[in-house]
């Protein structure tokens, strides 16, 4: 059963934010968020729920993991919100928003680290009008910020999640201006059987008398469609999905760098290089040779690249972002696209442009290529923390990376200088099919940056190989001899030993 949207439905993005994007391909960076003109009066921050039209999701063991779209979106000025308590813990903790034009005091609070109370739900069914709306109220932290102008700061200033510790003193959790942050967090802890709803998600009167909101401007609607999937966290019916718009502008198609050489002397910039794929084993059928791989980033700069969502699509328009010394944007250009990848060992956005597997003949001429076309970059390894620039704290960083839930409009992706991401053999995609071919030698092919598409420092250590035999038992069982490189050996589960 289908239900037309709700007229009072918030849509993304505002006509402001569009005129943002026709800016200079070039773009500065903005330090600390927008600064008033000179001799400009401060003024608090504009904040705005929203939603989408429409969201579907699919609840796995009666769960639902997605924040469901709700943003809200910070413009004017940057919102901070400091929760603090006394050191004897005798006391309940306070909150306090500092807003240009004055600290204002937040209703009262149980836990540091959360604003509780904050949000009031509404949820119909409406397959089924004779119920009784649900209401709940629950607490909230402003996390999983994503810019919504291309002109605000590069970086979040705000730490990305909320910790709670019973015995915390003091947090900090914000949006800087121009940003939108997720008010449910990753999970919305909804549990409702399939059917079709609508939920209204209000900021509470305390909060919004503080912060200086209207009615219309605390209060967002979408049509929430539950469908049931017990066996794949996140799958989805692409015939289903909704139409779903950008939650922020994207910048001028045209760049300005088409190489190192239109960059600003002395930028620094990401070096991508691949590792030999390791932990390599033929699977029990004799059908897949299965092997893990990483690409890493031996730059002195983190590779950065934030997407856009398409209006109605599963893609999003990726750039690459260029910093100086200091951390600051200075350059981007557009590098191909993201796409929506819903297998069960993903379920989450990647990008398409990164990384290539091929499995060669003896000669080296391509005999299969994988499946996998896409990635998300992520730090999941050090591989060498000792060179210029590398991130020693990479987890800690502002440029975190966020793979992003289906819902998810706009996402930034980073591969820290020093770091590598690995893809394992479980994952989908990380396989070569060999039931057709021949017992021989071959070589496991990882290539980074494959069409060029990146910016780097250097090409032409992109490539790895390692050279694997494969052959039938006596058994007539299909197995793999992997070859080691230096002294260096592994087991098929990956184990590296010195020889």
């Amino acid at each position: 059963m289908s239900h037309p949207p709700s007229p009072s439905r918030k849509r993304w993005g505002r006509a402001a934010l569009v005129a943002a994007a026709l800016g200079a391909p070039l773009l500065a960076a903005v330090a600390g968020g927008s600064t008033p003109a000179t001799g400009a009066e401060p003024s608090n921050p504009t904040l705005d729920l929203t939603a989408p039209e429409r969201v579907v999701v699919q609840t796995y063991g009666g769960d639902i993991y997605s924040d469901l779209g709700f943003r809200l979106e910070v413009t004017g000025a940057p919102l901070e919100i400091w929760t603090q308590r006394a050191a004897d813990y005798q006391s309940v903790p306070t909150a306090v928003a500092k807003l240009p034009l004055g600290d204002v005091a937040l209703p009262e609070q149980v836990r540091v680290g959360e604003l509780r109370r904050f949000l009031r739900m509404r949820i119909v069914d409406l397959d089924n009008p004779d119920a009784t709306p649900v209401v709940r109220r629950r607490s909230s932290c402003l996390s999983e910020s994503t810019r919504i102008s291309p002109d605000s700061q590069f970086k979040n200033s705000y730490p990305e999640t909320c910790f709670y510790n019973p015995f915390a003193l003091g947090a900090v959790q914000g949006v800087p201006e121009g940003w939108a942050a997720s008010v449910f967090g990753s999970e919305s802890r909804l549990r409702f059987k399939p059917g079709t709803y609508e939920l209204s998600v209000t900021i509470t009167k305390g909060y919004a008398d503080a912060l200086g909101m209207t009615a219309d401007q605390r209060t967002a609607t979408t049509e929430l469609v539950i469908e049931d999937s017990d066996d794949c966290r996140g799958c989805r019916d692409r015939g289903a999905n909704p139409r779903l718009t950008p939650n922020r502008t994207e910048p001028d198609a045209d760049g300005g760098i088409d190489s190192l050489e239109d960059l600003p002397p002395g930028t620094p910039t990401p070096d991508l290089r691949s590792l030999p794929a390791f932990g390599i084993q033929v699977n029990r059928k004799g059908t897949q040779l299965k092997f893990a791989a990483n690409v890493w980033n031996g730059g002195n700069s983190p590779l950065v690249v934030d997407g856009f969502r398409r209006d109605g699509e599963d893609v999003m328009d990726a750039y690459q972002y260029f910093l100086d010394e200091d951390g600051n944007q200075v350059a981007y250009r557009p590098v191909g696209t993201m796409v929506w990848h819903p297998a069960p060992t993903h379920n989450h956005w990647h990008f398409t442009d990164f990384a290539t597997y091929e499995l060669l003949n003896a000669d080296k001429t391509r005999a299969v290529r994988s499946g996998k076309e896409s990635f998300c970059l992520a730090n999941t390894d050090a591989v060498d923390l000792t060179g210029d620039g590398a991130a020693w704290e990479a987890y800690e960083e502002d440029l975190g990376s966020v793979c992003g839930g289906y819902e998810t409009r706009s996402i930034r992706e980073v591969l820290s200088a020093g770091w590598g991401d690995t893809y394992a053999q479980f994952r989908a995609g990380q396989s070569f099919p060999i039931k057709n071919l021949a017992d021989g030698v071959y070589y496991v092919r990882v290539l980074a940056n494959p069409d060029g598409t990146l910016v780097e420092t250097d090409t032409t250590n992109n490539e790895s190989l390692r050279k694997v035999r494969i052959y039938t038992d006596r058994n007539g069982v299909r197995q793999v001899k992997v070859a080691p490189v230096g002294i260096i050996t592994d087991d098929p589960w990956g184990s590296f030993r010195t020889r």
